[in-house]
């Protein structure tokens, strides 16, 4: 089950809004096939690991480890449940059930029917903080939401009267940001933060995927010269005027009485399954006042500003607490 979870992982920000999954096929104590899903819309980890067994003879004496239930539904791919059945594999070893509701149980539910021994709940703790976006966009209706930002040794987020970009932490700091960029499906700054700073929300410093670019702007004063604005990813404008698409850029109109939970509501109806917020303090406090977040990264920089704009305050429990080109970072979950 290690091997499984160790296979999945290597998806990471490649399958959304489908889960990380690894799978081990295991005859007479040694593994004869592995595969994971590797990318959204391609085949199934089951698929893969049955694949690449070379004796398929051998697949009715094996046992089947996975670390989450197959599918028993048809997607983008058929159920992998049913290939398990086919197959005759008279064993599966599960991580966790997927309480997405089109699985939930069902496809356990269908190899027992087929007298397949099922065994559920090894590592299943691990299986599912492995998944745990997928399963909070599925169990709490809303994305798994990291809040990121980086402070002064004083406690401060910024400069007070910030003229040009301010960029508070090491050039190490910064490619580790751009890495965890792109492991999520969305970024979202506020639009002080997007007019003062100029951000672009790309992952130029690493290899991966842009994430989905958010920005709410409740009167639509930004200007379209903002790098946000240019086509290199999809930007939505979250505002009170207007919907329209125009190239890359969507703006959507939302209630900003209660801009938390449109925000929201309006990323769980786009699919949209996790997000970093970057933006400023205010943006930050707002999600932390609501009590909607899962965990916070917090740079502490090797600086000193003496005056600025105060960081947001958060209470939660230190899960680490790193080093990374001379700053300092922690990361909290909401426990």
């Amino acid at each position: 089950m290690k091997r499984c979870i160790e296979l999945a992982s290597k998806a990471m920000g490649s399958v959304s809004p489908n889960p990380m999954v690894g799978c081990v096929i295991v005859y007479e104590g040694n593994i004869i096939g592995e595969g994971y899903h590797e990318k959204y819309g391609k085949a199934h980890a089951e698929v893969n690991a049955i694949a690449s067994v070379k004796d398929k003879s051998l697949l009715a004496k094996s046992t089947l480890y996975v670390n989450l239930e197959p599918c028993a539904h048809f997607g983008k791919t058929p159920p992998c449940s049913n290939l398990i059945v086919e197959h005759k594999i008279p064993k599966v070893v599960i991580g966790c059930v997927d309480t997405f509701s089109e699985v939930s149980g069902k496809g356990i539910e269908k190899m027992q029917k087929a007298g397949i021994e099922v065994v559920v709940g090894v590592l299943e703790k691990g299986s599912r903080e492995l998944n745990k976006k997928f399963f909070t966009f599925h169990e709490k209706k809303r994305p798994y939401i990291v809040l990121k930002w980086a402070e002064s040794q004083d406690g401060f987020i910024a400069p007070k009267n910030q003229i040009a970009p301010f960029w508070m932490t090491s050039s190490e700091s910064k490619k580790l940001v751009h890495q965890w960029r792109s492991e999520e499906d969305a970024i979202l700054v506020g639009r002080i933060t997007a007019e003062k700073d100029n951000p672009s929300l790309t992952t130029r410093e690493v290899v991966g995927k842009n994430p989905i670019r958010i920005v709410t702007d409740k009167e639509l004063k930004l200007s379209k010269e903002l790098n946000l604005y240019n086509n290199e990813a999809q930007t939505l404008i979250f505002n009170n005027i207007k919907s329209e698409k125009i190239d890359s850029n969507n703006f959507i109109k939302i209630n900003f009485n209660n801009l938390i939970e449109s925000i929201l509501q309006e990323l769980y109806k786009q699919k949209i399954q996790s997000i970093i917020i970057e933006g400023g303090s205010r943006t930050l406090q707002s999600f932390i006042d609501a009590n909607m977040w899962d965990e916070a990264r917090i740079f502490t920089a090797n600086k000193i500003l003496i005056d600025g704009i105060k960081s947001p305050t958060i209470k939660g429990k230190i899960v680490t607490e790193t080093e990374i080109g001379g700053d300092k970072l922690e990361i909290i979950i909401n426990a």
